[in-house]
């Protein structure tokens, strides 16, 4: 069952990452037709992240307990329904609240990843997560490329609702593969209650409990810091590429369709010959040290050009490629067998944290300081996550019994 698991989790994924690729990288955009200032047009986006910081641990937990599959198909179905509420949305209050709503429907990724362990055994994690990585990279490549020429239709009178609509249709196709495809991987036996304190994040205190009883303290701590940093590149660029090189929307899907491409070729197949030689902890601080000079380097596109522009983003391409699935290949073998779905749902959730932060901040220092202001700050960030990753402890199989080791 691995092969055609893994492969029918590839599709899946590879469908959702589509219609989330399409919309993603014109929200700004949508939101400033609606009347937004950068600020609040950040809210957008960080509404969207609150909810999957609140229920991606949920739903990783449930997934423990009742199955993988009926929580992926609830989420797909919803996934469909407010993907087209977000095309209708014809003020800002219906923009926020589709994606709102949004956000609770598609925390689903630590369920997939909880699925690819399942099925993969420890050493082959990394080749696992590589190959969700390669759908996210898929994704990037033909959604935002799709999904600036269909902004450009400009249905309903405005941009960006051809994506939402074409992102709802692609979730009914998601669904309808889903149902007929998806086979359930955790089986009855190994179902039960986690054992790693359930993380409620209205209550900070029982949310840090719950990490630190996961094996899995300073990736998270380093997730929060990482995603964050990110995240405000996937806010800024649209606005970015239109004010310091009047670039439409087609053209920004030309952008992240290029980084999609070498994320496609380094997660679905040059991970997988690198992790085993190198280590996922090596990996990952070599990602993280090359998005620190590719957020520097793109500080200075704006006198370099176009050329110049595609030329960074292949540097941040590469060092995203290459950090996303170490980090999570090494989590899930910190793991205990029995959790999973919580414990990656704790690492999604720090990853949720982040881009709630990371796009309130990127256009607050967008809007007000400069439009380079937010890469210089990603550029620190990425160094002090580089310096975390330096204390990161040895991947070793853990118990659900074993004390945390910190890492």
């Amino acid at each position: 069952m691995r092969r055609g698991a893994l492969a029918t989790l590839f599709l899946t994924m590879l469908i959702d990452l589509l219609g989330f690729g399409m919309v993603v990288p014109f929200l700004p955009r949508m939101a400033r037709e609606l009347g937004a200032t950068d600020v609040e047009a950040s809210l957008v986006m960080s509404g969207y992240s609150l909810m999957q910081l609140l229920f991606v641990p949920i739903w990783g937990r449930l997934s423990d307990r009742v199955g993988r599959k009926p929580v992926l198909l609830w989420s797909i179905s919803a996934t469909c329904v407010f993907m087209a509420a977000l095309g209708f949305a014809e003020t800002l209050w219906m923009l926020l609240a589709a994606r709102i709503v949004s956000g609770v429907a598609t925390a689903n990724l630590s369920v997939v990843q909880a699925c690819v362990a399942d099925v993969t055994k420890p050493e082959e994690r990394a080749k696992g997560m590589g190959l969700l990585g390669a759908a996210f990279g898929i994704g990037f490549v033909l959604g935002p490329f799709f999904g600036g020429h269909l902004a450009a239709l400009k249905w309903l009178g405005r941009e960006s609702t051809g994506p939402a609509f074409a992102s709802a249709a692609l979730a009914l196709l998601n669904l309808v593969m889903a149902l007929a495809l998806l086979p359930e991987t955790l089986p009855p036996e190994r179902r039960g209650e986690p054992r790693v304190e359930r993380a409620n994040v209205l209550r900070p205190s029982s949310y840090l409990r719950a990490v630190r009883a996961s094996h899995v303290t300073l990736p998270v701590l380093l997730n929060v810091v990482f995603v964050g940093s990110f995240a405000g590149l996937e806010f800024t660029f649209g606005l970015f590429a239109l004010d310091a090189f009047d670039m439409n929307a087609r053209g920004v899907g030309n952008v992240f369709g290029v980084m999609g491409v070498v994320g496609a070729i380094i997660q679905g197949g040059l991970i997988r010959k690198l992790a085993p030689r190198l280590g996922e902890v090596r990996l990952l601080r070599v990602g993280l040290v090359l998005l620190s000079t590719g957020f520097l380097l793109l500080v200075r596109t704006p006198h370099w050009g176009v050329a110049g522009l595609y030329a960074v983003t292949l540097v941040l391409a590469t060092g995203h490629s290459v950090s996303v699935p170490s980090l999570s290949s090494y989590v899930s073998r910190r793991a205990p067998a029995t959790a999973q779905g919580a414990t990656l749902g704790l690492l999604q959730s720090s990853g949720s944290l982040g881009r709630l932060v990371g796009p309130v901040t990127a256009g607050a220092l967008y809007g007000h300081v400069s439009h380079v202001a937010p890469y210089l700050l990603s550029s620190v960030g990425m160094a002090v996550a580089a310096v975390i990753s330096t204390r990161l402890a040895p991947v070793v199989a853990v118990d659900a019994g074993a004390p945390d080791a910190g890492g």
